[in-house]
Protein backbone atom coordinates (compact mmCIF):
# COMPACT_ATOMS: atom_id res chain seq x y z
CA UNK A 1 0.00 0.00 0.00
CA UNK A 2 1.32 3.48 -0.86
CA UNK A 3 2.59 5.66 1.97
CA UNK A 4 -0.39 7.94 2.86
CA UNK A 5 2.00 10.87 3.27
CA UNK A 6 3.31 10.43 -0.27
CA UNK A 7 -0.25 10.15 -1.61
CA UNK A 8 -1.26 13.29 0.29
CA UNK A 9 1.71 15.27 -1.06
CA UNK A 10 0.98 14.11 -4.60
CA UNK A 11 -2.60 15.36 -4.26
CA UNK A 12 -1.33 18.72 -2.96
CA UNK A 13 0.87 19.08 -6.04
CA UNK A 14 -1.97 18.11 -8.42
CA UNK A 15 -4.23 20.71 -6.81
CA UNK A 16 -1.70 23.50 -7.36
CA UNK A 17 -0.39 23.72 -3.80
CA UNK A 18 2.86 25.48 -2.96
CA UNK A 19 6.19 23.95 -2.01
CA UNK A 20 6.05 21.33 0.74
CA UNK A 21 8.93 20.28 2.98
CA UNK A 22 8.99 16.67 4.18
CA UNK A 23 10.84 15.96 7.38
CA UNK A 24 10.09 14.65 10.84
CA UNK A 25 8.93 18.06 12.09
CA UNK A 26 6.92 19.03 9.02
CA UNK A 27 3.47 20.60 9.69
CA UNK A 28 2.19 18.35 6.91
CA UNK A 29 3.23 15.28 8.84
CA UNK A 30 1.68 16.62 12.00
CA UNK A 31 -1.53 17.27 10.06
CA UNK A 32 -1.65 13.73 8.67
CA UNK A 33 -1.37 12.32 12.16
CA UNK A 34 -4.02 14.76 13.35
CA UNK A 35 -6.54 13.57 10.76
CA UNK A 36 -6.74 10.16 12.39
CA UNK A 37 -7.27 11.82 15.76
CA UNK A 38 -10.09 13.96 14.34
CA UNK A 39 -11.77 10.87 12.87
CA UNK A 40 -11.76 9.16 16.25
CA UNK A 41 -13.11 12.28 17.95
CA UNK A 42 -15.92 12.73 15.42
CA UNK A 43 -17.19 9.20 15.97
CA UNK A 44 -18.10 10.22 19.50
CA UNK A 45 -20.72 12.61 18.09
CA UNK A 46 -19.42 16.17 18.63
CA UNK A 47 -22.01 18.92 18.72
CA UNK A 48 -20.30 20.74 15.87
CA UNK A 49 -17.81 19.39 13.32
CA UNK A 50 -14.13 20.36 13.41
CA UNK A 51 -13.13 22.58 10.50
CA UNK A 52 -9.40 22.09 10.65
CA UNK A 53 -7.03 19.23 11.13
CA UNK A 54 -4.43 21.65 12.47
CA UNK A 55 -3.73 21.82 16.19
CA UNK A 56 -5.50 24.44 18.27
CA UNK A 57 -2.36 26.46 19.06
CA UNK A 58 -2.70 30.10 17.93
CA UNK A 59 -0.73 30.96 14.83
CA UNK A 60 -0.24 34.07 12.76
CA UNK A 61 0.89 32.20 9.66
CA UNK A 62 -1.36 31.99 6.61
CA UNK A 63 -2.70 28.45 5.93
CA UNK A 64 -1.17 26.84 2.84
CA UNK A 65 -4.56 26.58 1.13
CA UNK A 66 -5.15 30.33 1.51
CA UNK A 67 -1.95 31.47 -0.16
CA UNK A 68 -2.79 33.05 -3.54
CA UNK A 69 -6.44 32.07 -3.09
CA UNK A 70 -8.87 33.98 -5.31
CA UNK A 71 -11.07 36.64 -3.69
CA UNK A 72 -14.67 35.79 -2.88
CA UNK A 73 -16.64 36.61 -6.08
CA UNK A 74 -19.82 38.60 -6.42
CA UNK A 75 -23.41 37.36 -6.10
CA UNK A 76 -25.11 35.00 -8.50
CA UNK A 77 -28.58 33.49 -8.43
CA UNK A 78 -30.88 33.62 -5.42
CA UNK A 79 -33.15 30.59 -5.02
CA UNK A 80 -35.84 29.80 -2.45
CA UNK A 81 -36.57 26.14 -1.70
CA UNK A 82 -40.14 24.79 -1.58
CA UNK A 83 -41.95 25.05 1.73
CA UNK A 84 -41.87 21.85 3.82
CA UNK A 85 -45.59 21.23 3.26
CA UNK A 86 -44.91 20.74 -0.46
CA UNK A 87 -42.32 17.99 0.00
CA UNK A 88 -44.95 15.25 0.24
CA UNK A 89 -44.86 11.67 1.51
CA UNK A 90 -44.37 12.91 5.08
CA UNK A 91 -40.75 13.79 4.26
CA UNK A 92 -41.11 17.10 6.06
CA UNK A 93 -42.15 15.25 9.22
CA UNK A 94 -38.85 13.36 9.45
CA UNK A 95 -36.76 14.75 12.28
CA UNK A 96 -33.39 13.08 11.64
CA UNK A 97 -31.10 12.23 8.77
CA UNK A 98 -31.28 8.59 9.82
CA UNK A 99 -35.06 8.54 9.43
CA UNK A 100 -34.75 10.18 6.03
CA UNK A 101 -32.11 7.64 4.95
CA UNK A 102 -34.43 4.80 5.93
CA UNK A 103 -37.15 6.27 3.70
CA UNK A 104 -34.71 6.70 0.80
CA UNK A 105 -33.67 3.04 1.01
CA UNK A 106 -37.30 1.99 0.50
CA UNK A 107 -38.06 4.57 -2.19
CA UNK A 108 -39.81 3.41 -5.38
CA UNK A 109 -40.61 6.83 -6.83
CA UNK A 110 -38.74 6.45 -10.14
CA UNK A 111 -37.36 3.68 -12.38
CA UNK A 112 -33.83 4.03 -10.96
CA UNK A 113 -34.87 1.90 -8.00
CA UNK A 114 -35.26 -1.12 -10.30
CA UNK A 115 -31.57 -1.40 -11.12
CA UNK A 116 -29.98 -0.40 -7.85
CA UNK A 117 -28.04 -2.62 -5.47
CA UNK A 118 -28.21 -0.03 -2.71
CA UNK A 119 -29.71 3.42 -2.48
CA UNK A 120 -27.17 6.04 -1.43
CA UNK A 121 -28.84 8.62 0.85
CA UNK A 122 -25.65 10.46 1.83
CA UNK A 123 -23.31 10.52 4.79
CA UNK A 124 -21.39 12.84 7.06
CA UNK A 125 -21.71 15.07 10.06
CA UNK A 126 -25.37 15.81 10.92
CA UNK A 127 -24.52 19.46 11.61
CA UNK A 128 -21.89 19.91 8.93
CA UNK A 129 -21.04 23.49 8.07
CA UNK A 130 -19.92 22.43 4.59
CA UNK A 131 -22.01 20.22 2.28
CA UNK A 132 -20.97 18.73 -1.07
CA UNK A 133 -23.63 17.68 -3.59
CA UNK A 134 -22.75 15.51 -6.59
CA UNK A 135 -24.72 14.04 -9.48
CA UNK A 136 -25.47 10.43 -8.55
CA UNK A 137 -23.91 7.21 -7.25
CA UNK A 138 -21.42 5.30 -9.38
CA UNK A 139 -20.69 1.59 -9.44
CA UNK A 140 -18.70 1.48 -6.18
CA UNK A 141 -21.25 3.68 -4.43
CA UNK A 142 -24.08 1.42 -5.61
CA UNK A 143 -22.25 -1.60 -4.20
CA UNK A 144 -21.49 0.01 -0.83
CA UNK A 145 -24.42 2.37 -0.27
CA UNK A 146 -21.96 5.20 0.44
CA UNK A 147 -21.35 8.38 -1.61
CA UNK A 148 -18.00 9.26 -3.18
CA UNK A 149 -16.00 6.18 -2.24
CA UNK A 150 -14.67 5.34 -5.71
CA UNK A 151 -11.82 7.09 -7.56
CA UNK A 152 -13.71 10.41 -7.61
CA UNK A 153 -14.23 10.08 -3.87
CA UNK A 154 -10.51 9.57 -3.29
CA UNK A 155 -9.85 12.80 -5.15
CA UNK A 156 -12.49 14.61 -3.10
CA UNK A 157 -10.82 13.34 0.06
CA UNK A 158 -7.56 14.83 -1.18
CA UNK A 159 -9.23 18.17 -1.84
CA UNK A 160 -10.69 18.19 1.68
CA UNK A 161 -7.31 17.38 3.19
CA UNK A 162 -5.74 20.22 1.21
CA UNK A 163 -8.17 22.77 2.73
CA UNK A 164 -7.59 21.24 6.17
CA UNK A 165 -11.06 19.80 6.71
CA UNK A 166 -11.53 16.11 7.56
CA UNK A 167 -14.15 14.24 5.57
CA UNK A 168 -15.93 13.40 8.83
CA UNK A 169 -16.69 17.12 9.31
CA UNK A 170 -18.65 17.56 6.05
CA UNK A 171 -21.82 16.04 4.61
CA UNK A 172 -21.80 14.48 1.13
CA UNK A 173 -24.85 13.57 -0.96
CA UNK A 174 -26.09 13.49 -4.56
CA UNK A 175 -28.93 14.92 -6.61
CA UNK A 176 -30.27 11.39 -7.17
CA UNK A 177 -29.96 8.62 -4.59
CA UNK A 178 -29.79 5.61 -6.96
CA UNK A 179 -27.28 4.88 -9.70
CA UNK A 180 -28.42 5.70 -13.25
CA UNK A 181 -27.67 2.90 -15.77
CA UNK A 182 -24.11 3.11 -17.14
CA UNK A 183 -23.64 6.24 -15.03
CA UNK A 184 -25.68 8.30 -17.49
CA UNK A 185 -26.95 11.75 -16.55
CA UNK A 186 -30.15 11.55 -14.45
CA UNK A 187 -33.36 12.32 -16.33
CA UNK A 188 -35.52 15.28 -15.28
CA UNK A 189 -38.24 13.08 -13.74
CA UNK A 190 -35.60 11.17 -11.76
CA UNK A 191 -34.15 14.39 -10.42
CA UNK A 192 -37.61 15.69 -9.55
CA UNK A 193 -38.40 12.52 -7.60
CA UNK A 194 -35.23 12.78 -5.50
CA UNK A 195 -34.95 16.52 -4.87
CA UNK A 196 -37.42 16.58 -1.94
CA UNK A 197 -35.09 14.22 -0.05
CA UNK A 198 -32.11 16.49 -0.68
CA UNK A 199 -34.04 19.63 0.22
CA UNK A 200 -35.04 18.13 3.55
CA UNK A 201 -31.48 16.96 4.21
CA UNK A 202 -30.29 20.54 3.79
CA UNK A 203 -33.08 21.77 6.07
CA UNK A 204 -32.00 19.33 8.79
CA UNK A 205 -28.27 20.03 8.44
CA UNK A 206 -28.50 23.81 7.96
CA UNK A 207 -24.98 24.16 6.54
CA UNK A 208 -23.11 27.42 6.22
CA UNK A 209 -21.82 26.69 2.69
CA UNK A 210 -22.84 24.31 -0.11
CA UNK A 211 -20.60 23.17 -2.97
CA UNK A 212 -22.30 21.83 -6.10
CA UNK A 213 -20.03 19.32 -7.85
CA UNK A 214 -20.75 19.43 -11.58
CA UNK A 215 -23.42 20.84 -13.85
CA UNK A 216 -26.17 18.35 -12.93
CA UNK A 217 -25.86 19.16 -9.22
CA UNK A 218 -25.77 22.90 -9.91
CA UNK A 219 -28.79 22.82 -12.20
CA UNK A 220 -30.77 20.64 -9.79
CA UNK A 221 -30.05 22.81 -6.76
CA UNK A 222 -30.53 26.15 -8.52
CA UNK A 223 -33.40 25.08 -10.79
CA UNK A 224 -31.82 26.48 -13.97
CA UNK A 225 -30.47 25.25 -17.31
CA UNK A 226 -27.11 26.96 -17.59
CA UNK A 227 -23.61 25.85 -18.46
CA UNK A 228 -21.09 25.13 -15.75
CA UNK A 229 -19.05 28.06 -17.02
CA UNK A 230 -21.99 30.42 -16.50
CA UNK A 231 -22.56 29.18 -12.95
CA UNK A 232 -18.94 29.11 -11.75
CA UNK A 233 -17.23 32.19 -10.38
CA UNK A 234 -20.24 33.46 -8.43
CA UNK A 235 -21.66 33.01 -4.96
CA UNK A 236 -25.25 31.88 -5.40
CA UNK A 237 -27.74 31.74 -2.53
CA UNK A 238 -29.96 28.75 -1.76
CA UNK A 239 -32.38 29.77 0.96
CA UNK A 240 -29.76 32.28 2.02
CA UNK A 241 -26.95 29.68 2.12
CA UNK A 242 -23.91 30.53 -0.05
CA UNK A 243 -23.54 28.02 -2.88
CA UNK A 244 -20.37 27.60 -4.95
CA UNK A 245 -20.35 25.64 -8.21
CA UNK A 246 -17.31 23.70 -9.42
CA UNK A 247 -16.32 20.67 -11.49
CA UNK A 248 -17.21 17.15 -10.42
CA UNK A 249 -14.15 15.17 -9.22
CA UNK A 250 -14.87 12.53 -11.88
CA UNK A 251 -14.41 15.24 -14.52
CA UNK A 252 -11.00 16.07 -13.06
CA UNK A 253 -9.93 12.47 -13.56
CA UNK A 254 -10.76 12.82 -17.27
CA UNK A 255 -9.31 16.31 -17.67
CA UNK A 256 -6.56 17.31 -15.21
CA UNK A 257 -6.61 20.86 -16.65
CA UNK A 258 -9.73 21.48 -14.59
CA UNK A 259 -7.96 20.77 -11.28
CA UNK A 260 -6.62 24.32 -10.89
CA UNK A 261 -9.99 26.07 -11.38
CA UNK A 262 -11.59 23.51 -9.06
CA UNK A 263 -8.94 24.24 -6.45
CA UNK A 264 -9.78 27.95 -6.72
CA UNK A 265 -13.52 27.25 -6.36
CA UNK A 266 -13.03 25.08 -3.31
CA UNK A 267 -10.83 27.69 -1.68
CA UNK A 268 -13.59 30.25 -2.24
CA UNK A 269 -15.99 27.95 -0.39
CA UNK A 270 -13.41 27.48 2.38
CA UNK A 271 -13.10 31.26 2.78
CA UNK A 272 -16.88 31.57 3.04
CA UNK A 273 -16.79 29.25 6.06
CA UNK A 274 -14.63 31.79 7.86
CA UNK A 275 -16.58 34.84 6.66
Amino acid sequence: MADPRRRYLAQQIELGGGELVVDADSPVLRRVRHEGQEARASSAGPESPPLSTQNSEPSTSVPKWKKNAPPIPGPGLTVTLPTPSLLGDSIAELETLEALAAMVKKCRKCPLCEGRTHAVPGEGHPKARLVFIGEGPGAVEDETGRPFVGPAGELLNGILAAIEIPREAVYIANIVKCRPPQNRKPLPDEVAACLPYLHHQLALIQPKVIVALGGTAAEGLLGVKKSLGDLRGKVHRLDGIPLVVTYHPAALLRNPNWKKPTWDDVRIARQLLDA
